[in-house]
């Protein structure tokens, strides 16, 4: 073991060297299992690229505090009409573009306005949908104009990073995500974009020109990001100290809390594991066949296999310690699948297969891979004691995105997280609605009933989200376009060198512009 561990260290200093100068004191390294998804935070579903986005290279009009309230950020402050449909802000007036540009109010509406546009296609769509217009005021004063009455600020100004309109505005919406600024962003965060390997890492450096109002430059000189896809590769950089920070294999915890120079993290994550089934096409067209294979499943043996008990096993959408009433969904109930596969029409030939018309129930689950695979071969296993030949493709995340996106699905079912933000307060939006990009949308499964359950439990007043969310929950437990399996809990691994980090419900990098490496002082 000790062999391999440090064969994999030598690898990872390698594959950080490659095109890379030598590590300069104030320098974190940290691990991303996937290449970052994109530059563009109106784009991205990833959740790591998310997080870089919102607290390292962009800013939000006002951040979340340790109690999830609103405080000012980007936004020194806002004030409310009598009605509360009217909301304006007052901006940070030395806020710059890392270019140099001034960031202004411009800057606020034309995000917003993008965000909005069908056009772009935009994962976030749905989250602002209440808002009617935004009308900039001045450079430094913005007004939001929402189509009812709000009880609080809405969450998603803490979620939505500002993007620059002189750099995004003569490009047609369409064409955002293959444009290069995906690649190479100009922000006006904290951190600046340096430069990019594809497929290996990203470099940001201290912004030192950032804003005193706004927290001024963090105290890193560099954040680099490596792309680091296998468990055993991550655990052996932070042993060797190639690597500060690593969502780590929760197999692997027990070895990080044996470090004496390493300390083990669990936070709470809004995050989610699925098996998302294109309902497009059969067999996942009926839905007797959807909810057999979730009854197939094993779920607690899942959480304690594969992740090490680091999870609660999902009976529905709703994870623990929100304010909703959950619908307990499906669980485990082998003699209820088979009886349901029955009735479908898929039934064990001589050889336990199931078939129908000569055709045996075969199908493809496609995933980008969790290190061993072993959540993906528990399903196998559990979907092929009922009669079900399962075959795993594991492709890289942009093919994977591509092919969930794709209007015409060609895809059977797909392994996949839903990363949830803090929005409505304590409650994540887990879904869009049926705009291009959300996680409904992977499975190509639109019903009106159920867009309009989504858009009243937005838009709900606070005294009414838990009872508007109850409703979708039971909405999607009922015809079950996706399989929960587990609500996560983070597992990251972090050198004890690295001093400042806060971990919580708002993201593993709430605090990034604060961290302080020990050897670097």
């Amino acid at each position: 073991m000790q062999r391999q561990t440090l064969v994999r260290a030598l690898l990872l200093l390698a594959m950080l060297a490659c095109g890379a100068p030598p590590r300069a004191p104030g320098t974190v390294v940290m691990a991303s299992g996937t290449d970052l998804e994109s530059g563009n935070p109106l784009v991205t579903v990833h959740p790591l690229s998310r997080q870089l986005q919102r607290h390292a290279l962009f800013v939000t009009l006002v951040r979340l505090d340790s109690a999830l309230s609103p405080v000012p950020y980007f936004a020194s402050g806002w004030q409310w009409d009598s009605t509360r449909t009217t909301v304006v802000f007052s901006l940070v007036p030395s806020l710059r573009w890392h270019d140099g540009q001034p960031t202004t109010a411009r800057d606020v509406q034309f995000t917003f306005d993008a965000v909005r546009d069908p056009g772009l296609g935009s994962p976030r769509a749905g989250d602002v949908a209440s808002i009617t217009c935004v009308d900039v005021l001045s450079d430094t004063l913005v007004r939001v104009r929402f189509s009812h009455a709000m009880s609080a600020l809405p969450t998603i100004f803490a979620e939505l990073p500002i993007v620059p309109a002189h750099l995004l505005d003569s490009v047609p919406r369409a064409r955002w995500r293959g444009h290069p600024f995906s690649t190479a962003p100009v922000g006006n965060g904290p951190f600046r974009f340096v430069d990019r390997i594809a497929g290996r890492r990203w470099r940001f450096a201290r912004n030192d020109s950032f804003p005193i109002a706004m927290g001024g430059a963090p105290k890193l000189e560099q954040l680099v990001v490596a792309v680091v896809d296998e468990a055993s590769t991550k655990f052996a950089g932070l042993v060797s100290g190639e690597l500060d920070v690593a969502g780590v294999s929760p197999t692997m915890a027990a070895l990080v809390r044996a470090d004496p120079t390493l300390e083990l993290l669990t936070p709470p994550a809004l995050f989610s594991t699925v098996l998302a089934f294109n309902t497009t096409r059969s067999p996942f067209d009926d839905v007797r066949v959807r909810r057999a294979v979730s009854m197939s499943i094993d779920r607690r043996r899942i959480v304690q296999a594969a992740v090490a008990g680091y999870a609660t096993p999902a009976g529905g959408a709703v994870p623990p310690g929100l304010p909703i009433p959950s619908v307990v969904a499906l669980t485990a109930d082998s003699l209820r699948a088979d009886s349901l596969l029955d009735a479908a029409g898929w039934r064990r030939n001589s050889t336990g297969v199931r078939a129908r018309a000569g055709q045996t129930l075969t199908i493809t689950l496609l995933t980008v891979g969790s290190g061993d695979q072993a959540v993906e071969q528990l399903v196998q296993a559990d979907l092929q004691a009922r009669g079900i030949r399962v075959n795993i493709r594991v492709v890289e995340l942009a093919t994977f995105l591509v092919t969930l996106r794709a209007t015409n699905k060609d895809f059977d079912v797909a392994l996949t997280g839903i990363p949830g933000d803090i929005a409505l307060g304590q409650l994540m939006a887990l879904f869009a609605t049926a705009q291009r990009g959300g996680a409904l949308d992977y499975t190509g499964f639109h019903r009106a009933a159920l867009d309009d359950a989504l858009n009243r439990a937005r838009n709900a007043a606070a005294t009414d989200v838990g009872r508007a969310w109850h409703d979708v929950d039971a909405l999607l437990a009922d015809s079950m376009p996706v399989a929960w399996l587990y609500h996560a809990r983070g597992v990251q691994g972090k050198s004890r060198r690295l001093e400042h980090v806060v971990m919580d419900l708002r993201g593993e990098l709430t605090s990034v512009a604060k961290w302080t490496r020990r050897d670097s002082r």
